[in-house]
């Protein structure tokens, strides 16, 4: 077997040469870290939360054959999102909103309120698809058309990108690239900003880590039809966050948060997002912030433009 063959085995990665792995180790990777060296007007901490409004595109990516699954989907743009909007308006906290296209062009209210309410609207794929399942020509032209209809039914150009369940491909770095946006949110390299590498070689890209210990997903989730299922109640949930919020003040980090309306928006888990909000500002000197200012902001004091 030659060496191109190889690459594409994966069957018995340790018979691979030195070069395969170590070009698939560089083709994304984490480069020089974006932290600045203080926060805005002189923070301690930088707070930015997000949620992926996935709704009903979690089951019409699997063909929409489970109504049962879609009405899940649509409490989250009927009963959840409303109830988390009122409480960002009673806290005056900025968020950002990831939003699959086909989820925008089902609620496209959901999407004026966004925006009118301040917030940031984000690319978060087409219809909830897999990257790492496309070709590339498919991957760029579900990624344009995804940009375009947030931009058409909000009126704003989208500048970060979201990559569906966090699934990044060989290709989505490029094509972010291509599309000239300012971040990415789907990697889990650090706990703070930094430089997205392709191929060894800087991209000017801000990476906003994610990390599924700072998601409420994996906590509440519930599929009958699968093994997933909930293994935790809110107040073990709020009891993971708080903690990593608490050490990110001490370090003087960032605390970045991803939630879903379908989960978190509930009756018995909104507490845990207002618990959040009120013991981060309870420590006085914390910015909170969009993925998209904070992405500038770290960029702009990097000299990341000028770069």
């Amino acid at each position: 077997m030659n060496a191109a063959n190889k690459q594409n085995d994966i069957s018995e990665p340790w018979t691979w040469p030195d070069s395969v792995w170590q070009q698939k180790v560089q083709k994304v990777r984490a480069g020089r870290s974006l932290r600045p060296a203080k926060w805005k007007n002189g923070a301690r901490m930088a707070v930015a939360i997000s949620f992926d409004s996935d709704h009903e595109t979690v089951e019409l990516r699997n063909g929409g054959v489970s109504f049962g699954k879609m009405s899940q989907g649509q409490y989250g743009a009927r009963a959840g999102s409303p109830r988390i909007l009122r409480l960002l308006e009673k806290y005056g906290v900025p968020a950002s909103f990831f939003m699959p296209a086909v989820s925008a062009m089902i609620n496209p209210e959901e999407v004026k309120t966004v925006i009118s309410a301040g917030h940031e609207l984000a690319i978060h794929s087409w219809i909830h698809e897999f990257n790492s399942r496309l070709d590339e020509e498919t991957e760029r032209d579900l990624a344009l058309r995804a940009a375009d209809e947030l931009e058409r039914l909000s009126g704003v150009r989208p500048v970060g990108m979201r990559t569906a369940s966090w699934d990044f491909s060989p290709y989505t770095l490029k094509i972010a690239r291509e599309m000239g946006l300012l971040y990415d949110s789907s990697l889990m390299a650090d706990d703070e900003p930094y430089e997205l590498l392709e191929d060894g070689e800087p991209t000017g890209i801000v990476e906003i880590p994610v990390e599924w210990i700072r998601d409420d997903a994996p906590y509440v989730a519930m599929d009958r039809m699968t093994g997933t299922r909930p293994y935790g109640g809110p107040a073990m949930v709020f009891d993971i966050f708080s903690r990593e919020l608490e050490a990110a003040y001490e370090e003087g980090g960032l605390f970045q948060l991803t939630m879903h309306p379908h989960h978190i928006g509930h009756r018995s888990r909104i507490f845990i997002l207002e618990e959040i909000i009120r013991l981060a500002q309870s420590k006085g000197d914390v910015w909170f912030t969009t993925h998209a200012e904070l992405a500038r902001y770290c960029a702009e004091e990097a000299d990341l433009f000028k770069s």
